[in-house]
């Protein structure tokens, strides 16, 4: 993948326009409508509104847009608890007249890129629109594939992400503060390499935060902690960008109880989040940015004994005065339990394309655009 912008090249809804007659037309759309279901029905229906503004302007052109996602893992075969049924209620309630197809990993030739399951999502659709930011960092079928066969656009809501996203790799405006969480330090080494090149200070807390405390020599307790990466932390603690680390946890002594620490976590004792004096430090980061990208919790947020960590960053994430970039996942979510989803600039949906785009500068889903039917 290359560092050039992969906006760069990828046609957009009125190129598309001006390529096919889009009255009359059935548009096949990629779209990301893998929602949280509880017992069946949906928690949470942020990714289909976002999808909305690119359905609505495929009507208005006279277009018969044809929804295409994936939802859960149901492996390759049809299993009733991934259902697109939910899913195909609330969009008929949003927006009457779109078709929904099922769920795309009922078929095996979604995640392997089979050539014949293509051929099957093509056959009888005129055009095809790739909205589905949360799956575009997967070489799957649905999302590679459709390019290579048929006049092709990314939808509203993909050129959002990609121009915020971008902006924030490419001209973020200083102080550029990144807060980090979750809990792998594995898992975001990659993203974390590439934000120390660009951001003003790295602000660290969640599970990962234990394997940086290991690398300065703090005791973790039977926190989490990847060993395997904590000669790789300290090589990141010795550069030249501030890392901020927690120097209180709140978690669980030896004997189950809620309990208090330092930045050391006794033997027998797990930390579960920050401390309120690391919120406190955290936020005071947060807030005096003028750009912010936060993805992943600063503790185990849905156990209310947790939460008020990941509470204190949320609320500065909110209240700053700086552009601010929340990338997901489990971040997202903390903001709609906290209700402050409204107040933060741009909440991504999608985590991990987010992190891949910001580490990278290109995803699969926009190479495949660029390159289209040429």
């Amino acid at each position: 993948m290359t560092g050039a912008d992969p906006a760069a090249g990828i046609p957009r809804l009125e190129d598309l326009a001006e390529t096919v007659e889009l009255r009359g037309a059935r548009v096949l759309v990629r779209t990301d409508f893998n929602v949280p279901l509880d017992d069946g029905e949906i928690s949470d229906d942020l990714r289909i509104r976002a999808a909305l503004p690119t359905l609505q302007w495929l009507l208005e052109q006279g277009a018969q847009p044809v929804c295409a996602s994936h939802l859960g893992r149901p492996e390759g075969r049809p299993d009733d608890r991934f259902s697109m049924a939910p899913v195909r209620l609330r969009l008929e309630e949003l927006v009457p007249g779109v078709e929904l197809m099922e769920n795309l990993r009922f078929h095996a030739g979604e995640v392997a890129n089979d050539a014949s399951f293509v051929d099957r999502l093509v056959d009888d659709v005129d055009a095809y629109v790739n909205d589905a930011f949360g799956a575009s960092h997967r070489a799957h079928a649905s999302i590679v594939g459709p390019p290579a066969r048929l006049p092709s656009a990314m939808g509203r809501l993909l050129a959002r992400e990609v121009e915020v996203l971008l902006g924030l790799r490419d001209s973020p405006r200083a102080p550029f503060v990144a807060v980090l969480g979750g809990a792998k330090v594995s898992d975001k080494l990659g993203v974390i390499e590439a934000l120390l090149g660009r951001v003003d200070a790295l602000v660290v807390g969640g599970g990962m935060c234990f394997t940086f405390l290991a690398a300065q020599g703090h005791g973790v307790g039977d926190s989490i902690c990847e060993r395997d990466q904590i000669d790789t932390c300290r090589r990141l603690l010795d550069g030249d960008k501030p890392i901020h680390l927690p120097s209180d946890l709140v978690g669980v002594d030896a004997s189950g109880g809620r309990a208090s620490f330092g930045a050391d976590v006794p033997d027998g004792a797990k930390g579960f989040d920050i401390g309120p004096g690391t919120a406190a430090a955290f936020a005071d980061v947060v807030l005096e940015a003028r750009t912010v990208f936060w993805n992943g919790p600063m503790g185990m947020f849905e156990d209310e004994q947790f939460a008020a960590g990941t509470r204190t960053v949320a609320q500065a994430v909110a209240d700053t005065k700086g552009f601010t970039v929340v990338g997901g996942g489990d971040s997202a979510a903390a903001l709609a339990q906290f209700g402050l989803a409204d107040d933060v600039d741009h909440v991504s949906t999608g985590g991990g394309a987010s992190l891949e785009l910001l580490e990278h500068g290109d995803l699969p889903g926009l190479e495949a655009l660029r390159k289209g039917l040429a």
